[in-house]
């Protein structure tokens, strides 16, 4: 799965958007990299930006922007009620999917360095970036804002991380860092009281509320001796809460800013939430996301709630969804659409151009054409997902049979392996197509000249060698999807014992259709040793295949005899 990061850089500049045009301009030239959000404040007179897309694109399209923000952006004439210290203020880097916070942290420091070299403008690395624990707040490093950095490089112990320790009067100085995802949230209540609200939001919230004497709402506040007021700590980490009223929708609510999810992710919250609401006889209705939000926060809402159901989680990504939607109330005020919430869906519609993305009947009207892609490849990845989504059926199927309330795990982790598989299958029916129009190309470039054919022969070797890898794959992934079919056929559901069975022979198919193409494409390549590989690791999972493939249909037979 490609990975993706968000970027939310904060320019200095809210009022003149001919300016944050020609910024943002840079980012959108940046392939692999989409603009999703352009917040300008006048008041502040700072426009918040946000973008996302592969790791690469991201720090290319954030170091352009700087670099843009440094020409155009004139520090010493700026004024806003926001705190700042540069013409680009602040630019985190976000992990939103396949990637970790540690290779996050590596882009983050990566891009800072570039911009301390190549721009000369001071850098200083926060939060998960932070070279030193006094550097991880934000509000520290920003301490005296850009009127007091002049002072500040001077001193040794505030040095960049990267760049001069040198006032730039125009671009002042830049906080470059990698953080969790922030999520904006708002728990919707059955009342119009404020105090109410705000009373559930101080028991959640990490800073709690004030101490007072009697622990009554109306005692005296209790102070410690910098005389500054004891707070009692909510019971929600890494969260930040107050009520509100909403006169839009007649309600109040708790409006929550989760600021690290993998901490307190959304649906701890609204638990959180609805617990505390309860003891005050306050009912949660429903909730709402406030801008987006990663795939990854609402697939581990929905399997939480489908673990409280003793259900199967090897459901459909779409099935999870719903189940988050329905659970957490996301549309208790107005339909929620995923596909204009969630980051990845945003940032990767679906094209119509993907053979998956075809119906059954598109899919087989393009194999049937005069073209020679998609061919036998795509169709055997195509068998071997069909096989794989068998074996899940029978154990989401198993999972909530009557009478096995016990065993609703055990079939809910068959279940989980076998979608998993499935996706992986459903992925590879276009690597074969996208292989062969690799070879396909290969085979077209120039060979006029002697540099010509020897780049030529490189290309079509290396597409050859991707186009014997990718059907290898289908091998290898089919062959681990006949684990769960014959788990299934052995103990699953007694009344979907052939659909074990089905799925064991598409299994099988799509096993011995890739290997003809990873043998038709052997000869091909002039690597003897990578065929000799190749073709050795295909005959070893061929053999197992039909070994496992015999003894679940041995299995069916028996049990289908009961």
């Amino acid at each position: 799965m490609e990975k993706l990061i968000e970027c939310v850089p904060n320019f200095s500049e809210g009022l003149d958007m001919g300016i944050i045009d020609r910024i943002t301009g840079e980012m959108e030239q940046v392939e692999g990299v989409k603009l999703l959000n352009v917040d300008p404040g006048k008041a502040t007179n700072r426009t918040v930006v946000t973008f996302a897309g592969s790791p690469e694109g991201v720090v290319e399209a954030a170091f352009q922007a700087i670099k843009k923000a440094k020409e155009l952006i004139d520090m010493s004439k700026h004024h806003g009620e926001h705190p700042r210290m540069g013409a680009t203020d602040v630019c985190p880097l976000v992990p939103i999917a396949n990637i970790s916070m540690e290779e996050t942290v590596e882009y983050a420091r990566r891009l800072a360095e570039r911009v301390g070299k190549e721009l000369g403008i001071p850098v200083y690395c926060y939060e998960e970036a932070a070279f030193e624990e006094k550097r991880r707040n934000l509000a520290s490093i920003r301490a005296g804002e850009y009127e007091g950095l002049k002072d500040k490089l001077t001193d040794p112990a505030w040095k960049p991380d990267f760049g001069p320790a040198e006032f730039l009067p125009r671009s002042g100085a830049t906080v470059i860092g990698a953080r969790d995802f922030l999520v904006a949230y708002n728990i919707n209540l059955n009342t119009t009281s404020t105090r109410r609200a705000n009373a559930i939001a101080f028991d959640v919230r990490e800073k709690g509320r004030v101490k007072r004497e009697g622990g009554s709402l109306t005692g005296k506040i209790i102070r410690n001796e910098q005389g500054n007021p004891v707070m009692i700590p909510g019971t929600l980490k890494a969260v930040k809460a107050i009520g509100w009223y909403i006169e839009e929708y007649g309600i109040a609510q708790i409006s929550m800013n989760l600021t690290n999810i993998s901490i307190t992710p959304i649906h701890v919250a609204f638990e959180e939430v609805c617990k505390k609401a309860d003891a005050r006889g306050v009912r949660v209705t429903g909730s709402e996301i406030v801008g987006l939000v990663p795939l990854k926060a609402l697939l581990d809402a929905g399997k939480y709630f489908l673990r409280k159901q003793k259900r199967s989680l090897g459901l459909p990504e779409k099935e999870i969804i719903k189940i988050a939607v329905k659970s957490l109330g996301l549309d208790d005020l107005y339909p929620f659409k995923p596909e204009e919430k969630i980051i990845e869906y945003v940032l990767n519609p679906p094209s119509g151009k993907r053979l998956v993305d075809m119906s059954v009947e598109d899919f087989a009207d393009e194999t049937s054409s005069e073209s020679p892609a998609p061919g036998g490849g795509s169709v055997s990845a195509c068998m071997g997902a069909l096989g794989a989504a068998l074996g899940t059926m029978v154990a989401n199927l198993s999972s909530h049979k009557r009478g096995w309330d016990d065993r609703w795990e055990e079939f809910s982790d068959w279940a989980v392996k076998g979608k998993q598989y499935q996706e992986k299958l459903i992925r590879l029916v276009d690597e074969d197509t996208a292989a062969f129009d690799s070879l396909m190309e290969a085979y077209g470039l120039p060979k006029k000249t002697d540099e010509e054919k020897a780049e030529r022969e490189r290309a079509v070797q290396n597409a050859t060698k991707k186009a014997m890898q990718v059907p290898l794959k289908v091998m290898e992934t089919a062959l681990d999807a006949m684990e769960v079919c014959r788990a299934m056929a052995k103990a699953g559901n007694p009344n979907s014992i052939s659909d074990a069975g089905v799925g064991a022979l598409a299994l099988r198919a799509g096993i011995r259709g890739a290997f003809l193409n990873v043998r038709i494409n052997a000869s091909g390549c002039i690597d003897e040793d990578f065929v000799k590989e190749c073709l050795q690791k295909g005959r070893e999972i061929d053999n197992r295949a039909e070994n496992t493939e015999r003894e679940i249909l041995a299995a069916v037979e028996k049990n289908m005899e009961k």
